[in-house]
């Protein structure tokens, strides 16, 4: 397994390793329950070193960008970032991607870290005129400081004012502590926060760094099982389970993502018509009715029949309840509807509601 720079820090604090696509990564130090709670209520740091960072540069970048992704990116100032899914031709997802703008001619873009290698290769086969594409995911760490007391941590180890950095925008080259970072304001939990990427060797000092200006304020290193319940009860969705090549970005519900005004873009043609004739499928949100916990790929059923599979379920910290997200026929996607999920051959009730299990708490 390949391991983030962060390997042996994860060992002195007795984080309990996994294999998670292919890399030793903690699921959990205290527990996923107490370090999800922790940055609901105060600030939880998360080794995302794993994830990938590809740069497009040259006199084309934008147009090319324009071309490969489904968000309109010429809208963006310098500084400013924007989620957008990739697709293939037929509306499939590619990845969803965070999108770092620089200048017109030079841009970061954050991929999935299952997806390094095949994104950077859709991306390759993809240009043209004056663009030049790299991996440089080996160069970058990345920490991510989530929670309402993220900004006051951080705050006491830069000296830019971090209430002046907005909601999806970053800062480049910010004196954090002793070293030199991007930092963004962004995140994967639902709360306010911080992603800081950086020179991968200085990756353990600062990592100490945040957590001992964090200790007065509630700050715990927080595993991967506490970044997917607080993404799923965000209703963020995670590449492989809401979407994927099968799942178009309208079935997902991330439409405000894909911006059919545009000239064109890959996937364009797929998804006007899919739009044009309805959908067939969505991602729908549901409660679990009957005792049970709902999980990846179980099935949906209705009218004795199965609708659809479970796309992410859980029991919820936050709500205290048991949640799902769940891929199914259009017609059952009514809030309200009853369905049912089948837990270890059981059929057990279920009923559809809002997807927004979570207020998000972003900084506006």
């Amino acid at each position: 397994m390949k391991t983030t720079p962060l390997y042996e820090k994860h060992m002195e604090l007795n984080g309990k390793i996994i294999d998670f696509g292919g890399w030793a990564l903690p699921v959990e130090y205290s527990g996923i329950i107490p370090e999800h709670e922790a940055v609901r209520n105060a600030a939880g740091l998360f080794d995302v070193s794993h994830m990938g960072e590809i740069t497009v540069k040259g006199q084309d970048a934008e147009k090319y960008l324009q071309m490969v992704v489904t968000n309109d990116i010429s809208v963006l100032s310098e500084g400013q970032i924007a989620y957008t899914p990739m697709c293939y031709t037929d509306g499939g997802v590619v990845d969803d991607l965070l999108v770092y703008k620089y200048s017109c001619t030079d841009y970061l873009l954050v991929v999935n870290a299952s997806n390094i290698q095949k994104d950077f290769q859709w991306l390759e086969s993809q240009t043209f005129g004056d663009v030049q594409v790299s991996n440089v995911s080996d160069e970058y760490a990345q920490l991510a400081l989530q929670g309402p007391r993220a900004q006051d941590i951080l705050q006491k180890l830069v000296v830019i004012d971090l209430d002046e950095l907005e909601f999806y925008h970053f800062a480049d080259n910010v004196k954090v502590g002793e070293f030199r970072v991007l930092v963004s304001r962004t995140g994967y939990t639902g709360e306010d926060g911080f992603e800081l990427y950086f020179d991968a060797k200085d990756a353990p000092k600062l990592w100490d760094a945040i957590l001992e200006a964090g200790k007065d304020e509630g700050l715990v290193p927080a595993g991967l099982g506490a970044r997917d319940t607080l993404r799923f009860e965000a209703a963020l969705p995670l590449y492989g389970q809401e979407i994927d090549k099968d799942i178009t970005p309208l079935e997902a519900g991330l439409g405000f993502f894909v911006k059919m005004g545009k000239e064109n873009f890959i996937g364009k043609e797929a998804l006007e018509k899919q739009k044009a004739e309805g959908l067939k499928r969505k991602v729908v949100g549901f409660e679990m009715v009957d005792r049970g916990i709902p999980r990846s790929h179980y099935e949906v059923m209705a009218d004795s029949r199965k609708i659809g599979y479970v796309t992410t379920g859980s029991y919820s910290p936050t709500l205290k309840k048991n949640i799902g997200l769940a891929l199914i026929e259009a017609e059952y996607a009514k809030e309200g509807t009853e369905i049912e999920i089948l837990i270890r051959n059981k059929s057990l009730k279920a009923k559809i509601i809002k997807k927004t299990f979570y207020t998000k708490k972003y900084k506006k």
